[in-house]
């Protein structure tokens, strides 16, 4: 049931996301805003959780994980709540970043019992499983979202968390125990934390920033420039500080090290593909919510496909010539979708989707898993926290880059409104970002992964 319950959380925060980026050219005309500046929705809630989420290793050491996630799923469902009621954009936001806070919580320490749970030897079975839940969300998500912003409003796609998170709550009470406490409790980094949160909001700001026709290109500089040395500030504080928020000394470990850096530009296409696509079909062929959300169905179920078959790929061929291979793959898929036009059959559509999903699904699995391969047991919580806020971070950044590409084509058409071939260009661009790290990939030891096969 472990992986099940776990996954449930992920679905709860997968459905939504996938929810409102199907939504947004609707929900830009109800709050009076345009569909490429409402973006903002969704990076607000995914840089929210970026910035909190090294918390969370530490609030599951010091409150106890099965406490702090029942306590996440509460916040994540009652600021849903708090979305549907919005009346502007400004309110949107920082209802998303209060979201934020509870997605922050919610995912890593369940993935952090999960972690403690289960043996090494069973983790690829039971990461291929724990994403399942969540990938039903991204299956429902599109057509759902379509259905509910074309026959009631746009506010009941956030209404539909509130019967999902007191389930998950039930659940959690119901079937997980807590951990065993750690013989040491860890302070809390308070300094370390307020840097590397200003590091990350001030660089993922500022890359958003790059997005906005509107933004002056002092304050996107200045952004950048403060992430750049708060950063800087981070990484001497942390070589000195015994308990660091972020333990920089896990990128030590190869498998980590290229989990997470590399890793991390695969997951681009998290953020940028729903929301490309939502810009491609509805505001560049002028299709229906609905019709919009039904073709892009077909990505996720690829997805669901290739869980079934990712732990025997990975024992079949390790996860080195996988990973640089499937790279490779993934980003010619996305690439694939910048042929779309008008008169494309949807048939065609559907099935570059579900190979493309197919494809995603692959990688993230086997991202997720190496990440953990060569990680000591005292070491999960730290790796979590720091795997958990890279992978946000870059969700984030794949739809900062998606939303930046489209303003610049639309600059350089000298165009004010957004044409089927603005997000062309954008297909593109994370297409060949979403490639690049197969040479990262190659790179590693031949065995990497080989400690997730034995017993």
């Amino acid at each position: 049931m472990l992986p099940f319950i776990v996954g449930c959380a992920l679905f709860m925060q997968m459905l939504d996301s996938t929810v409102v980026t199907t939504a947004i050219p609707t929900m830009a005309v109800a709050l009076g805003s345009d569909p490429v500046s409402l973006n903002i929705a969704i990076t607000s809630y995914l840089l929210a959780v970026a910035v909190f989420v090294p918390i969370s290793g530490w609030a599951a050491d010091r409150y106890g994980a099965r406490k702090v996630f029942m306590t996440a799923i509460a916040l994540f469902t009652l600021s849903s709540l708090t979305c549907a009621l919005s009346g502007s954009l400004l309110q949107l936001v920082l209802s998303r970043v209060i979201q934020g806070v509870g997605g922050a919580m919610m995912v890593p320490v369940g993935r952090i019992i999960l972690l403690r749970t289960i043996p090494k030897h069973d983790l690829l079975r039971a990461m291929a499983f724990l994403s399942m839940p969540a990938l039903i969300g991204p299956m429902i998500g599109p057509p759902l979202g379509g259905f509910l912003v074309t026959y009631a409003s746009w506010h009941w796609i956030f209404l539909i968390n509130l019967p999902i998170g007191m389930i998950g709550i039930w659940m959690v009470r119901r079937y997980v125990q807590e951990l065993p406490a750690e013989s040491t409790l860890r302070r809390l980094d308070w300094l370390g934390f307020l840097l590397s949160a200003a590091c990350m909001a001030c660089l993922v700001g500022g890359f958003e920033s790059l997005g906005q026709s509107d933004t002056s290109v002092l304050v996107t500089a200045s952004l950048i420039g403060t992430g750049l040395t708060t950063g800087l500030l981070y990484y001497l504080h942390s070589r000195r500080h015994p308990d660091p928020i972020l333990d920089l000394s896990l990128l030590r470990i190869q498998t980590f090290r290229v989990a997470i850096l590399a890793g991390n530009l695969c997951r681009f296409a998290v953020g940028a593909t729903p929301f490309l696509m939502a810009m491609l079909l509805q505001v560049g062929f002028g299709l229906s919510a609905m019709s919009a959300g039904m073709i892009t169905f077909a990505g996720a179920v690829g997805a669901m496909a290739m869980k079934f078959a990712a732990p025997r790929i990975l024992h079949r061929w390790g996860y080195r010539r996988v990973l640089t291979v499937n790279a490779i793959l993934t980003g010619l898929s996305l690439s694939l979708c910048a042929l779309f036009t008008d008169l494309t059959p949807v048939w065609l559509m559907i099935g570059v989707l579900l190979i493309g999903g197919f494809f995603r699904s692959l990688q993230f699995t086997a991202v997720n898993t190496l990440a953990y391969a060569d990680m000591s047991h005292t070491s999960m919580s730290r790796a979590s926290s720091f795997a958990a806020m890279g992978q946000q971070l870059g969700v984030s950044l794949g739809v900062g880059v998606a939303a930046c590409t489209l303003n610049v084509s639309m600059a350089w058409r000298q165009a004010t409104t957004l044409a089927s071939s603005d997000v062309i260009a954008g297909f593109i661009v994370i297409g060949i970002l979403c490639a690049l790290p197969s040479l990262s990939f190659w790179r590693m030891d031949p065995e990497a992964g080989e400690a997730l096969h034995r017993r």
